[in-house]
Parts: C-alpha cells; structure tokens; sequence
C-alpha cells in the first residue's frame, strides 16, 4: 500500500490559494461607510455622468484623493455593474500583483522557501485581510509599490517608473517614499556612493512626471482652470498645488486643510494587531537585523519599511491602514528571520499562544455577538480547523502553517459570520437595498442625515435637501429630523424604520448583544404628504 506524503512545498502552496480564497470572501460583503461608500459613490458618478476628470461628491467638486483607484473602479463598473464585487475587484487585483512581486523579489534576494513564506505571511497579515473587505487606497498602493520596487531592483526603468507614477496617482508624492529608501538604504549601507547619483534615477524621475500627466491633466480641468470654484471654503484653490504639496506635507506637517492629531507611538501598538498574527515576530526580525547588520546580504527591505514607519509616526495624520503599504517589506523581513534564524522553541511558544489568542477572540465574539449563522461559513471553519489539527508536517514549518490557518479560520468567521451580520446596522444601505426591491425606482432625499452607501446602492437617485420640498416626497432621515417634520405639520407616513450604528467604529455596547440595542440610532424612510 503507498502512503502519499505531502511535501512542505506542496502545503505552502495550497495555502497561499486558501489565503487568496480568505481575501476574497470579503469582496461581496457590503461596502463600509465612510470612506469606502464615498470611493465608490466618486467611480459610480464617473461612468454615470461619462465624466472621468472631475471627482465629485455630495453633488460637489471633490478635492482629496487622486484619480487612479476611481478611474480602476469605473472601468470595473463598466464590465460588471454597480456592485459591492465590482467596487472591490480592481483593488483585490492589485493586492495579487503585490503578492506576486512579494515573491518574486524575496526570492531574488533570499531564495524560494522564504519568498514562499513571505506571500504567506504577507496574505495573511490582519490588516491587509481588512483592506479586501473595507476597500480604500491601500490595496492599489501595496501592490504598485513593490512592483515598482521589484522593477527598479531589475534596473527595469520603464516598468518601474510606471508603477511608481500609478502609484502617485493613488496617494500623492508620499507614495515614492518607500520606493526611493528601498535604495538609499540599500546603497548607503553598502556605501556605493556612485548609485545614488547614476543617472538612471533622473531617467527615471522624468519618466514619473511625463506618466503622472493624466492626473496632472485633470487636475488642472478640474480646478486650476476654474478659480472661481469653492472648495475647502474659499476660492482659487489650485489642484495641481494640493496634489504636490496640501495633501502631502500638509498633512505631515499639520497646515494643511486636511488635519489630524499625531501620536510618535501610534504605529507601534498598531502593528501589534495590524500585522498579527507575525506582529511580534516582526518586532524580533527588526532587532536581528539591526543586530547583524554588518553581515545583511540587502537593505532593500529594512530601508523601504522603517524610512516609512519613522515618516508615519512623525506625521500629525495617522491611520492605521496607512501601513499597509509597507507589508511586502514587512513579510520579506519576517520570513527571513523564521527561515533563517528563529528559535523554534521561542518559534513554537510565541505563536501558539498567538494562536490561542485568535481562538479565544473568534469564540468571545460569537458569544458577545451572536452573529446570524450561515452554514457555508461554519462549514469552511470546521474544514479549516480540521486540516489544522492533521496538518502533516512537523517541526518549525507546522507551527508556520498553522499560524496561517489560524488567520484563515479567523477572517473567515469575520467575511463570513461578522461582518455581514454587522452591516445589518449600516442604514443606508439597508435602505437602499429594501427601496430597490419595495418602491422599485422612486427617488429618495436625504433631509438631517446622508450616506455615501444609500448613494452607492440605490437604484435612484438621491437627493439631499436642506428643507422639505413641496408635494409628496420619499425622505430618508433621522428621528430628530423627524419629529421636527411632525411638529411642523406635515403629514407622513413610516414606511420602515431601519437600526443604525457606524460599522468602522465598534465598541463594546454594540458588540454586546444584551447592550446592542442602546447603542443603536434609528433611520426612517418617510412619506412626506402636504400640509
């Protein structure tokens, strides 16, 4: 009788698959307010009105992010519809390019085992499992930045300038920074001087500049050419200066029109559950490194990811998402400790309670929760938690891959069992989703409240009013809003009364089921009559 044996390679492998599965489970989920909603409701104007210049929102000139994530999210729009799968698509698209280029570049620099287990721990990093569900910028940044990095490593100049220039038409300038200390580090460590002069780093410049026209170019249309438009609550306000300076070292430096609170701290607890289940190890691969420097085959890495942590933590204007960006550089580090250097009793300690802890936590919230089951769901867990008791490989390498099953099994509860359970409570979707199917077509006005999600999903327009209009009218509103309507002598009608809670914002009385309904707002669909 022959016992077929699996090979580590061939476990790696599978699992990468199962990761990439993971992600995207989260691509029919609804799409989060604020900022998700409102990226999408930007694209969706864009093909509605053929305008793919000018970025608007609130029926208003719209003035924050730049253009490459909506024009992506259009053209998804124009093949497959207003979807919550066709919002996401693009950016789920690019996070594969980024595990591509994760591997591709690990691999030249280290070898397959750890390019492998890089991919791994990169697809299996919390945050970046977060950002194929709550999509913003952050999955078109990762994967454009290592490819361009990759490129640029390959002295491939036309590649990697274009990736870079995608990747400013996503964020800003800011976007170059890992790119450009990827190799400073590299060549300063390594004291070749000369590199950091060639000329192939002007070339490569003027190739940015000429790709970055297109949103040079509607930036200009868009407001440059309009100085009499208000936006930010004043006149002749230059796009193309934002784009290069207030969206960037405004923020950084906290005068611009766009403003935060910095704290130096903030990315380092962050990365605690951001990067989990790696996080610490992640923290011991950054010692080891600075440790044994002197004997660093690349700085490629350590230059891209710490420059750009050290930027962040010094800006007045974090978010946790922020990071993402600097995950493939995050996952080379850490992969090349675990292969290389890391204790597998430490190794076998550190992880298992890591690992118990995300048990602890999937449990704590269906129990506190208590989430709608769905069947398909808990059976994927139970597969998963199966193949994690009998995975068939010993040693470091068990302990690794059951550390990516664990993140499985968990992101699967939350795409699966949480989220959508979750967004139950996001009104304005829900209302657009009970409009569709009940009132098929007619119009809806915003009065007190809006939302980017009824927006998006509403197959109608919506209106926003500051006043009540004259004739019968479908108002969607809050109950202060509401009760003042009554009080001034209009006649309505409650069509239905939705639950209301901000998703991105959990907290413990809403997640509690026995507290859950004081935490909550009410949402009102109405028919206005006369007086």
């Amino acid at each position: 009788m022959t016992v077929y044996s699996i090979s580590e390679k061939q476990v790696c492998r599978i699992m990468i698959g199962v990761l990439i599965f993971m992600h995207m489970t989260g691509l029919p989920i609804t799409i989060m307010e604020p900022d998700g909603a409102l990226y999408a409701g930007i694209a969706k104007h864009m093909v509605q009105h053929h305008d793919y210049l000018n970025l608007v929102a609130d029926g208003h000139d719209w003035l924050d992010k730049p253009h490459f994530p909506f024009w992506m999210a259009a053209l998804s729009y124009l093949l497959f519809g207003f979807t919550s799968f066709s919002y996401k698509l693009p950016a789920f698209l690019f996070l594969l390019l980024g595990v591509v280029y994760t591997y591709r570049f690990a691999k030249d620099l280290y070898g397959d085992k750890v390019a492998l287990w890089a991919v791994c721990i990169f697809l299996s990093a919390e945050h970046l499992v977060i950002s194929s569900t709550d999509v913003r910028a952050e999955p078109y940044l990762t994967g454009l930045i290592i490819a361009s990095v990759y490129h640029l490593y390959k002295r491939q100049l036309l590649w990697g300038a274009s990736f870079a220039a995608c990747a400013v038409m996503t964020k800003g300038p800011f976007a170059l920074v890992p790119i450009g200390f990827a190799f400073i580090g590299q060549y300063m460590c390594t004291r070749q001087w000369k590199e950091l002069f060639h000329w192939r780093w002007l070339v490569a410049g003027l190739l940015i500049l000429v790709f970055i026209t297109p949103e040079l170019y509607a930036l200009y249309q868009q407001f440059d050419a309009h100085p009499e438009k208000v936006v930010f609550g004043q006149t002749d306000v230059s796009g193309i200066r934002f784009f290069f300076w207030d969206s960037q070292f405004g923020r950084f430096m906290n005068n611009g029109p766009i403003r935060g609170h910095g704290d130096p701290s903030f990315f380092l607890h962050t990365v605690l559950w951001a990067f989990l289940p790696w996080s610490l190890l992640l923290y011991v691969a950054v010692v080891n490194f600075i440790r044994k420097r002197r004997s660093a085959t690349e700085y490629y890495c350590i230059g891209a990811a710490l420059s750009t942590f050290l930027l962040f933590s010094l800006s007045k204007f974090q978010l946790p998402h922020y990071l993402n960006i600097i995950f493939p550089f995050f996952a080379i580090l850490t992969s090349k400790y675990i292969v290389e250097d890391v204790r597998e009793k430490f190794f076998r300690i550190t992880q298992h309670i890591l690992i118990g802890i995300m048990g602890v936590a999937i449990i704590a919230i269906w129990a506190f929760y208590r989430p709608e089951i769905h069947f398909w769901a808990v059976g994927l867990i139970v597969m998963m938690i199966a193949a994690f008791i009998w995975l068939p490989l010993t040693g470091t390498p068990r302990v690794f891959f059951r550390t990516c099953m664990a993140g499985v099994v968990l992101n699967l509860f939350l795409n699966g069992l949480f989220y959508p359970d979750v967004l139950r409570y996001q009104s304005g979707s829900t209302a657009a989703f009970y409009a569709n199917k009940e009132l098929k077509g007619g119009a809806i006005g915003c009065y007190g409240v809006n939302s980017y999600a009824m927006e998006y999903y509403l197959d109608a327009p919506l209106l926003r009013y500051d006043t009540i209009p004259g004739g019968p009218s479908l108002i969607f509103t809050n109950m202060e809003h509401r009760d003042s309507i009554i009080a001034r002598g209009y006649q309505i009608r409650e069509i239905k009364t939705f639950s209301q809670f901000p998703v991105t914002r959990l907290d413990l009385q809403f997640v509690n089921f026995f507290t859950r309904k004081s935490a909550l707002d009410k949402r009102f669909l109405l028919l206005v009559e006369t007086f």
